[in-house]
């Protein structure tokens, strides 16, 4: 009953949502009446502008994730080379 009522929840605030809008800039930036090169070039420079923005949060995330990595592999392998001491030998 209780995932039925989360569903139906979930369901509801889904269908609930409005589309968002375009940005001015972007809506600007696209429109047809262009005349000089400078202004048809100017929507590929937004298209890579958002897509620089949408990259470097996991491009970060990578570079912290490959740093921690190594840093825990070189811990390992200190860790390896260390002499194992079971305490005094009783013969």
């Amino acid at each position: 009953m209780r995932r039925l009522l989360l569903s139906l929840a979930l369901l509801i605030g889904v269908m609930g949502a409005t589309p968002a809008d375009a940005c001015p800039m972007c809506k600007y930036a696209n429109e047809n009446n262009q005349q000089s090169e400078a202004e048809r070039m100017r929507p590929k420079a937004y298209m890579y502008s958002i897509l620089f923005m949408i990259a470097m949060p996991m491009t970060l995330a990578s570079c912290y994730g490959l740093a921690f990595y190594r840093m825990s592999k070189k811990q390992q392998e200190l860790m390896s080379m260390e002499p194992f001491d079971d305490g005094p030998e009783i013969v």
